[in-house]
């Protein structure tokens, strides 16, 4: 391949007679380039909304929970909670109590979804309560003697303008559901439960008027909406439920084997309990997140087929310049296959170098954007308030494979059409 080698570098580096040829052989090594350089960066851009996105899911929720299969809930925990905590592969368990309500302030209302939580053990498995943006989540800590406001069968609007009243129990909401119903740190709100108490006149919803503590941001939708944290023992009073839980949540040592660590938890807690963890809730939300970057992989690599065309384009003008140069060289000995070569070696040249030219423009460009920060985001609508990026050297492995094996397809057809050239009538009007 000396030969072939040597001759495919001498044409490209000649000067042209036509000039256009070289025109189109740069916009070819441009055009590959580019579209190198685009799906480097796009790739880096998809990686890194993935792992951001991961992050801060399990940040904010529990690897695994532990629920009954039936709606009756959990009883006798403790003992069961202590024994789980010493499962293989278990970091830390927390238990949790979840019911839905309805939360309000004068007229001015929101559904949300209570936990009840110890914070101690909540922290060791969800870091949602580190979010916390106004206020203070210590409030939430057992006390050995608490008030708590009047339970009661009857909601008016003259029990939620009770006076505020610092033996209310705590409750912490997230922010956006603070805003709906117009809340700040330290008033006082109304939490409705439908869980209620069957009277004279029927089932009657039952109330409790808590103190607002705190406000978390978590920058997820569905958190900072529709969540709300309170202790255990209240959210229990609240839902007339003594001593019931209706998750144990976990933390877990290793991520993606929660399948594995579900299954033994669900055999050290016996018949009648069931698990699900991350990757089962969140599906959905990773597989278009995976189908997004199979569909950007395929629209930019379109760019990388509009450079090969060119390169095919650039290679035809060039077999049409040097039919004389082939004729001649056939005459000397070269045969068919050498001069196919010849060919395929200059396509191949290019779409290297193109190539090369876009791994480091889209690493660098993709090192820039994740070390200086410099695209911004509303931090509102995606979570996050800057691009990130996480360019992996695998996808520069594929970019680079698919974008040389697209060039080379395209070389195909020059580099068999200069190969039929037929010397006697390439070189009768010369």
């Amino acid at each position: 391949m000396r030969f072939e080698f040597f001759v495919a570098a001498r044409y490209l580096r000649a000067k042209r007679r036509q000039a256009v040829v070289g025109v189109v052989t740069a916009i070819s090594i441009a055009g590959v380039a580019a579209g190198v350089a685009a799906l480097i960066i796009a790739l880096a851009i998809t990686n890194g909304m993935r792992r951001d996105l991961q992050d801060r899911l399990l940040g904010a929720s529990a690897h695994i929970d532990l629920m009954r299969v039936a709606a009756d809930g959990i009883r006798d925990w403790r003992p069961l909670l202590e024994r789980l905590r010493h499962v293989p592969h278990v970091v830390a368990a927390s238990p949790g109590l979840y019911g839905q309500v309805l939360v309000s302030r004068g007229p001015r209302a929101g559904f949300a979804l209570i936990k009840g939580i110890i914070p101690a053990d909540e922290r060791t498995v969800s870091n949602l309560l580190d979010s916390v943006t106004s206020g203070s989540v210590r409030a939430l800590n057992p006390v050995p003697a608490q008030a708590h406001g009047a339970v009661g069968t009857r909601a008016g609007s003259d029990a939620q303008q009770a006076p505020e009243d610092a033996a209310y129990p705590p409750l912490v909401l997230g922010k956006d559901l603070a805003d709906q119903i117009g809340a700040q740190v330290g008033d006082t709100v109304l939490v409705t439960s439908p869980q209620g108490e069957l009277t004279p006149l029927g089932l009657a919803p039952k109330y409790q008027r808590f103190r607002l503590a705190g406000i978390f941001h978590s920058g997820f939708y569905q958190y900072d909406t529709a969540m709300a944290f309170m202790r255990l023992a209240d959210a229990q009073r609240l839902f007339s439920e003594p001593d019931l839980l209706s998750v144990i949540s976990f933390k877990v040592d290793d991520l993606y084997r929660v399948p594995e660590i579900g299954r033994a938890i669900e055999q050290a807690t016996g018949k009648g309990f069931m698990t699900t963890n991350w990757m089962e809730q969140n599906r959905e939300l990773f597989r278009a997140l995976r189908l997004e970057q199979v569909v950007t992989f395929i629209v930019i690599a379109l760019i990388v087929i509009v450079a090969a065309l060119n390169i095919l384009i650039a290679l035809t003008m060039m077999v049409m310049e040097k039919t004389r140069d082939i004729a001649v060289l056939m005459s000397f000995g070269v045969d068919p296959g050498q001069v196919r070569r010849i060919f395929l070696m200059q396509g191949f040249l290019i779409s290297i170098v193109g190539t090369a030219l876009g791994l480091m423009l889209g690493y660098l460009a993709s090192w820039a954007g994740g070390h200086y920060h410099f695209i911004h985001l509303s931090a509102e609508v995606y979570s996050i308030d800057t691009l990130p990026f996480a360019p992996r050297i695998l996808d520069g492995v594929i970019v680079a494979a698919v974008s040389l094996g697209i060039s080379l397809l395209a070389t195909l057809y020059p580099s068999s059409a200069a190969a039929r050239i037929l010397p006697a009538e390439a070189l009768r009007y010369e």
